[in-house]
């Protein structure tokens, strides 16, 4: 059982109108095969990589539109809880056991972008990450960085190095303490980013071709709002599924040899 840091990402679902479209559009995108949903669980949909949980999918409720999930890990949903409300965010539902698998939150920050914690107990979260068709990077929108930047900061106790600053591109990292690699990216949404685009968390799958997998994503129905372009991260696209959840797909940098 992979056991991960408080403040970690642990988990993705995504919750859509349509749970058989999805299982399809994922299924064909990333080679997903799907657990059965079981109907006292709300028809909730672990996908699998090579036999591995990778992310879920559960029907949306009362006309919610589509969108990915993100949760951070926690050793104590209750404490985590009262630092959301100390810090400015708001708990929107639990913390709530989930039979003997954790206890689930989920919260707001003050920008408006949703996100949730885990505490496990018999699951724990991802069983592959970073390799192709697995969950690689997650990053908060928002439009409210000076509320935003010491929440996270506060809540899950991450220490930030700003990249970059600037209407264009206003980027920060965050550290979980005394860590090396950063865990999660903080993006200013600015003009470039349609004002119809609320706060959110935006969730990077990694692929083997960003390329290919962006003509896959639109011979299934999808859209691309930012096509593919080199980063020193990779090359990455921004998309949408055929239901307009919106995702991100990084692969390795065009010509990389």
């Amino acid at each position: 059982m992979t056991a991960f840091d408080a403040g970690a990402p642990c988990w993705v679902d995504l919750t859509v109108p349509d749970l058989e479209a999805g299982k399809r559009f994922y299924g064909e995108l990333f080679g997903w095969t799907f657990e059965a949903g079981a109907a006292e669980s709300g028809h909730y949909t672990p996908a699998l990589k090579d036999g591995k949980n990778v992310a879920a999918l559960a029907p949306a409720e009362g006309g919610d539109p589509a969108g990915w999930n993100l949760y951070f890990a926690t050793p104590d949903a209750e404490a985590l809880s009262r630092r959301i409300g100390e810090a400015g965010g708001k708990v929107t539902a639990g913390p709530s056991a989930v039979a003997d698998a954790g206890t689930l939150l989920v919260a707001t920050d003050p920008g408006g972008a949703s996100f949730g914690a885990w505490q496990p107990g018999t699951r724990t979260g991802f069983e592959a990450q970073g390799a192709p068709g697995s969950f690689f990077w997650p990053e908060i929108y928002t439009r409210d960085k000076d509320a935003v930047d010491p929440f996270y900061e506060s809540v899950f106790g991450f220490t930030g190095q700003q990249i970059s600053e600037g209407t264009e591109f206003d980027f920060k990292l965050w550290f979980l303490p005394g860590a090396q690699q950063p865990v999660a990216g903080r993006l200013q949404m600015g003009p470039f980013i349609p004002v119809e685009v609320p706060a959110h968390a935006l969730v990077y799958f990694s692929v083997e071709d960003t390329d290919l997998t962006v003509a896959k994503v639109r011979e299934l129905g999808g859209s691309v709002s930012r096509e593919p372009s080199d980063s020193p991260f990779g090359r990455s696209a921004l998309v949408a599924d055929d239901q307009g959840a919106r995702f991100a797909v990084m692969g390795p940098v065009a010509n990389g040899g």
